[in-house]
């Protein structure tokens, strides 16, 4: 009887090794790129397809730069740039149209294409954007670092401008975003920090934001920081002088003078609005 068990457990053993030696060979079988023909029998197992790397939202466009590769083979890998015809230059399959389409519709292009060709049976395709060119919003004036701003997904104006590095304190109130369908639209920049969605719209490709500087007044005479200064929402006259930090011990509210374009306002309040422009001028106290 002993004899017997340990004759049948080799025999189990046996078996098992040579399944073990054979599943190499089957496995090298089906990652391996072969021709399909007429007798060539189904995979046994189905592979999930992979969800294509990189953002697909984003649609390419003439300059890009994508890298494509096979997952899990190192034999197919291509760094190519989206020529001025629309199309990129692919290893095996030649030129295929990429303007107008996201990596996942490219990538199911290229899967078709190299199935078609009998290059890989079934390839899991990788496609990354290596380098945004043809999308970008102009980005002007009072900000941090103006230029030409990649977008490569859906991004809101306030997003934009914090890539931008922010407004300067010199930047007025309002912002400018010029669409290329020709729109204009002014959006205040404290409703894009705080506002809901209404308020901080997205961009499109081809947009440009504009920050203009902000409106100013000068003051000087017996004030304590007398300079050019931004006109605030609703400033009052008090205000602007509170803003040049307020008057020297020389200095006196009924001695203020207003010059508006030119020409002395006759009538000084100090409760009165200060516009754009405006010279405020403060005389000293008569002792």
């Amino acid at each position: 009887m002993l004899t017997q068990f340990w004759n049948t457990l080799a025999g189990s053993a046996g078996t098992a090794a040579i399944l073990a030696l054979s599943m190499p060979a089957v496995a090298t079988a089906q990652s391996a790129p072969v021709r399909p023909t007429a007798s060539t029998p189904p995979a046994a197992a189905t592979v999930p397809a992979a969800k294509p790397t990189g953002d697909t939202g984003y649609i390419l466009g003439t300059g890009d730069v994508i890298e494509v590769n096979v997952v899990g083979r190192e034999d197919y890998k291509a760094r190519v740039r989206v020529q001025t015809d629309g199309t990129v230059a692919l290893p095996l399959i030649g030129s295929l149209t990429a303007t107008g389409k996201t990596t996942l519709q490219l990538s199911a292009d290229i899967v078709k294409a190299l199935k078609a060709g009998g290059y890989y049976e079934k390839p899991v395709i990788s496609v990354e954007i290596a380098s945004y060119s043809s999308r970008y919003v102009t980005v002007l004036g009072e900000v941090g670092s103006p230029g030409l701003v990649p977008i490569d997904r859906a991004y809101r104006v306030s997003e934009i401008l914090a890539r931008v590095g922010g407004a300067k304190p010199s930047a007025a109130d309002d912002l400018t975003l010029r669409r290329a369908t020709g729109e204009e639209l002014k959006l205040p920049i404290v409703a894009l920090a705080t506002g809901g969605e209404k308020e901080d719209p997205y961009v499109n490709p081809g947009d440009k934001l504009f920050l203009a500087s902000a409106e100013t007044f000068y003051i000087y005479g017996q004030v304590a920081a007398p300079g050019v200064y931004k006109v605030d929402t609703d400033m009052s006259l008090r205000k602007a002088l509170a803003r040049g930090g307020g008057l020297t011990p020389s200095g006196s509210e009924k001695r203020v003078k207003v010059f508006r374009d030119g020409q002395e306002m006759k009538k000084v309040d100090l409760n009165a609005p200060i516009t754009p422009g405006d010279v405020v001028v403060v005389g000293e106290r008569l002792f």
